[in-house]
């Protein structure tokens, strides 16, 4: 049988990924960040000076992406490796965030990675955090949950974590960077981000990542999923 899937999907900043990883550790199920494979294309575009106009080109260095992601638990902290590397801070600043916007709104680009994606899915099960999972990736996935909050709720978020982070940015300014890459993200070509016809829709605004996690939990136990 086909391993299970949990799709997690919504806009920058509602709080998907922390959710998918606090899932994935307590279901001890697989990972997949599909917005930091994007970053990560980023990166490494960065760092081999291709151009991100340059679609056949990061096409080609999507296909070669050695990623592997690791959710938190007791003993270690969730992370992300890039060719073997710890690449977790490197992706989260808003140029690679901005850069990953751009990169996946390139057709050539969502194709290569596409396979890549799906090949995460193994057993037991799936934890897949992205924008397009229930709709693209995985459109078969047993449960599909579309989290948001309001882009302020997601501004202050943003700006709590790179202020811990130790990362200088304005509250306006990672506001407006949010509001345009929702409508980036939105009105693209190809995957627009938009809930799935049979996704559970969440608002994670005035909710605590415990409370979300319930709710989900609480449909994974009516689907018999864990």
């Amino acid at each position: 049988m086909t391993a299970p899937v949990i799709c997690i999907d919504g806009p920058g900043g509602s709080g998907k990924g922390t959710i998918a990883g606090r899932l994935a550790e307590r279901l001890r199920w697989h990972l997949l960040d599909s917005g930091a494979l994007y970053r990560l294309l980023a990166l490494a575009a960065q760092k081999q000076g291709v151009d991100l106009a340059d679609e056949a080109a990061l096409a080609e260095l999507a296909g070669r992406l050695n990623v592997r992601f690791i959710p938190a638990s007791k003993e270690q902290s969730a992370d992300i490796l890039l060719d073997g590397e710890s690449a977790s801070h490197s992706i989260r600043t808003e140029q690679m965030g901005s850069a990953a916007s751009i990169v996946a709104a390139l057709p050539a680009v969502r194709a290569a990675l596409l396979q890549r994606q799906r090949d995460f899915r193994q057993s037991p099960g799936l934890i897949a955090d992205g924008r397009d999972m229930g709709t693209v990736v995985f459109p078969d996935a047993p449960l599909k949950i579309f989290l948001t909050a309001s882009a302020e709720e997601r501004a202050r978020r943003r700006y709590l974590q790179l202020k811990q982070a130790g990362v200088t940015a304005t509250l306006d300014g990672l506001l407006d960077e949010i509001k345009q890459r929702d409508k980036r993200d939105s009105e693209r070509a190809v995957a627009p981000l938009k809930p799935a016809v049979d996704a559970i829709q969440l608002d994670s605004t005035a909710l605590t990542i415990d409370q979300v996690l319930e709710q989900i939990l609480r449909q994974l136990t009516t689907r018999k999923l864990a």
